[in-house]
């Protein structure tokens, strides 16, 4: 067992995000696509009776109330609904300074029903300058991660930085460890050893191997994982080479649980 066969583990669900507007699609639907170019979700515009009948409630409201709005399909079926302007806030406005510098912190990441849709599905993602977008998706789900376990108060959070100088480098990856100190959080940190702020409430692991140096996990376990409130998140993802991601995240509690479990073991 390693962190790729998590990995490759993953299958590739049809998924589509269908972007329903009354007139033309224009920028932002240009924006959606382009953030997801190369992935295994293709993007493209629907007419508002085309995407079925006997809809989810919340999929409904969405499509009658919302205006512009992306509807997340799998198999052809409707699973879930943002609208375009939540979509915007969320990803297509941002760069990764806003978590850098801590101008986004906890309590204010959201993760549109649409993104989090997503989960299960294996990406190949590119950071910057081979690409500006694709990397966000990443770190917008690694801070959701955090901000679940920070909500929570309570759980085991697994987290990995390639190099553990990132905290300290980082104001607002400091300040979300720092506000996850001040909760009951059992916070694990891991990888390479080339400065961590000594002050930081957390277990440290270290070390030199291919998982410490790639590896880029995100988990947050629950106290209870059979309590029907505890939703367990993981991200995991390699980097395969320089500045390209391959990975996935999940909150299936099976899934999660031998993650979390490997992690603890192993590294």
């Amino acid at each position: 067992m390693t962190l790729r066969s998590f990995i490759d583990d993953v299958g590739s669900p049809d998924r589509t995000i269908a972007i329903v507007a009354d007139g033309s699609t224009g920028p932002l639907a240009e924006m959606l696509s382009d953030a997801f170019a190369g992935q295994p979700i293709a993007v493209e515009r629907a007419e508002a009776g085309s995407i079925g009948s006997d809809l989810d409630p919340e999929i409904d409201v969405a499509l009658a109330t919302e205006g512009d709005t992306a509807v997340l399909l799998e198999d052809g079926k409707p699973v879930a609904a943002s609208p375009m302007h939540t979509l915007y806030d969320a990803i297509l406005a941002i760069n990764s300074d806003l978590f850098v510098t801590g101008a986004r912190g906890m309590g204010e990441i959201a993760f549109p029903d649409v993104l989090a849709g997503l989960e299960g599905t294996r990406l190949r993602l590119r950071g910057y300058p081979l690409a500006h977008k694709e990397k966000l998706l990443l770190i917008v789900v690694s801070r959701y991660i955090e901000q679940r376990a920070w909500a929570a108060g309570s759980g085991t959070l697994q987290s990995a930085f390639q190099q553990l100088s990132r905290i300290d480098d980082e104001i607002g990856t400091y300040e979300t460890y720092a506000e996850l100190a001040e909760t009951d959080v059992d916070v694990h940190v891991y990888g390479v050893d080339d400065g961590c702020p000594p002050e930081l409430d957390a277990t440290v692991h270290t070390g030199t191997g291919p998982e410490y140096r790639d590896g880029w996990f995100v988990v947050f376990d629950p106290d209870d994982r059979r309590a029907p409130d505890a939703v367990g998140t993981a991200l995991v993802c390699l980097e395969t080479e320089p500045r390209v991601w391959d990975g996935f995240w999940t909150t299936d509690p099976d899934r999660v649980a031998r993650i979390a479990d490997y992690i603890a073991r192993e590294l």
